[in-house]
């Protein structure tokens, strides 16, 4: 046995020699030649595959060029001053964002079509991104809203039976540029270190770094009312419900036969399509209003409740989305998500402080409070808001179990309730859609006192 472990040393010791004088090999090569199961000993099966590898490497002639040949260069520049070289896929040019990472395994056309994204480039960890394509019943809006996105390996095949478009045809489409071959990891890691970072992507050669350097630190998304950029001009009615093959709750069924629906007026901070879907499939007739729109005019349509979406951009930023909260509070039970959460959270009398890198993903755990239950959520946000600012009134319903932040709040006396994370999930886990079981359980409460 002694004697078979120093001979495996001693035939690896040649192969590693070996290795150093090999003509360098093209990517991902296919295996040819003698098939390694007819070598007796595992040195000599890693010798023989050398070999076999060497000798073919010499007379290899390609038909074509790789995939990847023409793809133009690509630079991020973040406003560290460090400088990733990629390639370029989606749009060319010239852009600037605040750079955030997101650790979902799946849902990469979910996330890019979430308008709570707007002004900011998005790092996906999860290694390969665009294997599935993209297709027409997974968009969260109508439109890509973050301003880049980052990956470390762009698939250049397509397969999903129901992508009628792959990822870089579509965000040249959209014109939203994209960057991949850099070292997301390393990227995830400074971000995770430093906080969130402005960075600019550019395939303009003639631009330098230090001029892009410059570009980052003239921007910011402190301040910034982002949600007048994407809400709705105009109200309109949702009609459309979770599709019978992706319904997942027992309790989205709709009201019984002869039981009547209930009215809700959703306002739209850049409200996801799958929100709508949820409060559609729970029983409810939605009619979505714009960010601004009047509360007297909300009220006036005597909805059974109000529903505050998720949205991009400061919370601070948006004093007329808290006043509006104000007015409607204690009239109509209410229910906001993310943004809607935060200006809620303002609405009560808080504050928000912003997050050194936010939380974005499908894997944040959260406890109950009341119950000790723990939910396994998705996140879309880099403010929250400050516990310690809310009056006494208000019960913390949800921590983040990541880092003590508030995920969820409860004002029994104005029936009131939020949450910071998204319970309609798409990407993502389904743990907390209990959430607009329990904004049902509100209205309905609310509809029997007044009868």
């Amino acid at each position: 046995m002694a004697a078979a472990s120093m001979s495996a040393v001693a035939a690896l010791g040649h192969f590693t020699a070996a290795r150093q004088q090999a003509c360098p090999a093209p990517l991902r090569p296919s295996f040819t030649g003698t098939s390694l199961t007819t070598c007796s000993h595992p040195a000599q099966r890693l010798y023989r595959c050398k070999q076999n590898r060497r000798a073919r490497h010499a007379t290899t002639v390609y038909a074509t060029a790789a995939p990847w040949a023409d793809t133009p260069a690509a630079r991020l520049v973040l406003e560290d001053g460090s400088v990733w070289h990629g390639t370029a896929f989606g749009h060319t040019g010239t852009s600037v964002g605040e750079v955030v990472f997101n650790t979902s395994l799946t849902g990469y056309q979910e996330i890019l079509t979430d308008p709570s994204y707007k002004g900011q480039f998005v790092v996906f960890t999860y290694p390969h991104i665009g294997n599935v394509g993209i297709n027409p019943e997974d968009m969260e809006s109508g439109e890509v809203h973050l301003g880049g996105v980052i990956v470390r390996d762009l698939s250049i095949k397509v397969s999903n039976y129901r992508s009628n478009i792959s990822l870089d045809e579509y965000l040249k489409k959209q014109k939203v540029m994209g960057i991949a071959g850099v070292d997301t990891r390393a990227i995830t890691r400074r971000l995770r270190v430093d906080g969130c970072l402005n960075g600019v992507i550019c395939t303009d050669a003639s631009i330098s770094d230090d001029k892009l350097v410059e570009m980052t630190k003239s921007w910011t998304i402190v301040g910034k009312d982002l949600i007048k950029e994407v809400t709705c001009s105009e109200p309109y009615e949702w009609k459309d419900s979770t599709e019978q093959e992706w319904e997942f709750a027992p309790a989205a069924m709709g009201p019984a036969n002869g039981a009547r629906k209930l009215k809700v007026v959703a306002y739209d901070y850049g409200i996801k399509r799958n929100i709508l879907r949820r409060l559609t499939s729970f029983g409810c007739e939605v009619t979505v209003v714009p960010a601004d729109y009047p509360a007297d005019k909300v009220l006036a349509m005597n909805p059974d409740g109000v529903f505050f979406s998720n949205g991009p951009g400061d919370p601070s930023a948006v004093p007329y989305a808290v006043d509006i909260a104000k007015q409607i509070l204690g009239k109509k039970p209410v229910f906001g998500i993310c943004m809607g959460h935060q200006v809620l959270g303002q609405a009560f009398g808080g504050t928000t402080f912003k997050l050194p890198f936010g939380h974005h993903g499908g894997n944040h755990p959260l406890r109950h409070t009341p119950t000790g239950r723990i939910e396994i959520s998705a996140q879309n946000h880099n403010f929250a808001v400050d516990p310690a600012s809310l009056p006494k009134e208000v019960e913390i319903s949800l921590i983040n179990l990541n880092d003590g932040t508030c995920a969820g709040m409860v004002h029994p006396g104005l029936r009131a309730m939020t949450v910071q994370s998204h319970p309609e999930a798409s990407p993502g886990p389904h743990d907390s859609d209990v959430a607009f079981e329990q904004f049902i359980e509100y209205m309905k409460e609310e509809a029997a006192v007044a009868a």
